[in-house]
């Protein structure tokens, strides 16, 4: 058996929970010697970062792959890092890397018939809390109100959001709304539902000072976490933020690679980590992370906010450690969430339920991908 093809195939979609903005993503589909077939994806969101992405799969990243054993994916891994030495392993290598790794991982649960999960060493549980995750609209507080209360009643347990929904005003920017926002966030779902809010911290609209009051003021409304509260890159100002407040630090999903998120869980600056198996060098990576965080003894959450197979990498990886907390869902279809499989994923009773199907548990349908395609 060895590997026949890689592909890299563009996609760009509306997306519904962002106003239809244009979003992108690029999917690999890698095929075997035997006629099996597996999908993987990376959140390249932007249109140069995703003919970027394209560029260095079809042009430098497929070569080392084709002949080779799908079997082998900590090899190939190892390989397709190796090549990247120059340039470096983060950014759009990372991209590239996390789609084809993934596709490789749901390959080879095609060929054994046995679900990732499986693969990765057997589960921990067979379900994942799902966290509706959706967009804040800071101009029209009776709809972002209406948004948590609705998934409240859909059977989440865990509702998250935050930015804006336009970059003039966001989550953080005025103190008098937000702390109004979160009051009838509060009276509207109760105490009994985790509530997260996610603040764009490369926005720089908190320094340190700001963001301990900002904790100070969200602490009667026992938030499970305030995501991003300060630019990812600095961790001395996250670990002077953790140790002066009580509310949990959410942060993560900006970084790239084990080593990167070893300087984060050691710099002390963060309770849940997260991580993004489409950017973070694929399941593969994510797996060496999520080692690092049950050492240190943080709690691990999955920012899958793009598609089906980025769920379902998320899921499986999650179902195989004790310290996970929850996974991003998108609460309302959306084309890539919902279109792009034949199956795609719900949560029930506020749970993302694994199955027993090989590989990633979703099968594309490739006149979807052909409708979104993209050059």
């Amino acid at each position: 058996m060895s590997i026949k093809s890689v592909a890299s195939l563009l996609v760009a979609y509306p997306e519904p929970h962002y106003r239809n903005i244009e979003r992108y993503l690029t999917l690999v589909r890698i095929e075997a010697s035997g006629g099996q077939t597996g999908w993987g994806e990376c959140i390249t969101q932007f249109p140069e970062a995703t003919r970027a992405t394209k560029a260095l799969i079809d042009g430098g990243l497929s070569e080392l792959l084709i002949g080779q054993d799908p079997m082998n994916i900590e090899g190939l891994w190892h390989t397709m890092l190796d090549r990247c030495f120059w340039y470096g392993s983060e950014g759009i290598a990372a991209f590239a890397i996390s789609a084809i790794d993934m596709a490789l991982w749901d390959l080879k649960g095609h060929i054994l018939g046995q679900p990732v999960a499986s693969l990765l060493g057997g589960r921990v549980t067979d379900k994942v809390p799902a966290m509706a995750s959706f967009i804040l609209d800071m101009d029209d507080l009776d709809w972002t109100v209406d948004e948590f209360a609705m998934h409240r009643q859909s059977g989440f347990r865990i509702l998250k959001a935050g930015w804006g929904m336009t970059p003039d005003s966001q989550f953080g920017t005025d103190r008098e709304r937000d702390l109004l926002l979160v009051d009838r966030i509060r009276a509207a779902v109760g105490f009994e539902v985790d509530v997260i809010l996610d603040v764009a911290g490369h926005r720089r609209f908190w320094d340190l000072p700001t963001a301990i009051q900002r904790f100070n003021d969200l602490e009667p409304y026992r938030l499970r976490w305030i995501e991003q509260p300060l630019p990812s890159h600095d961790l001395a100002a996250h670990a002077r933020l953790r140790g002066a407040v009580t509310t949990p630090i959410g942060t993560g999903e900006d970084e790239w690679n084990p080593e990167s998120y070893k300087r984060l869980i050691e710099s002390g600056g963060v309770d849940v980590v997260q991580l993004d198996p489409g950017r973070c060098l694929g399941i593969t990576g994510c797996r060496q992370v999520l080692k690092m965080i049950e050492a240190a003894n943080l709690d691990a959450s999955a920012h899958t906010w793009s598609s089906a197979l980025n769920t379902a990498a998320s899921l499986h990886m999650l179902a195989n450690s004790p310290n996970h907390v929850g996974m991003d869902l998108k609460p309302h279809p959306s084309p890539m969430q919902h279109e792009l499989v034949t199956d795609p994923w719900v949560q029930v009773d506020g749970y993302v339920h694994l199955r027993d199907a090989p590989g990633l548990g979703v099968a594309v349908d490739e006149v979807v991908v052909a409708k979104y395609a993209w050059r």
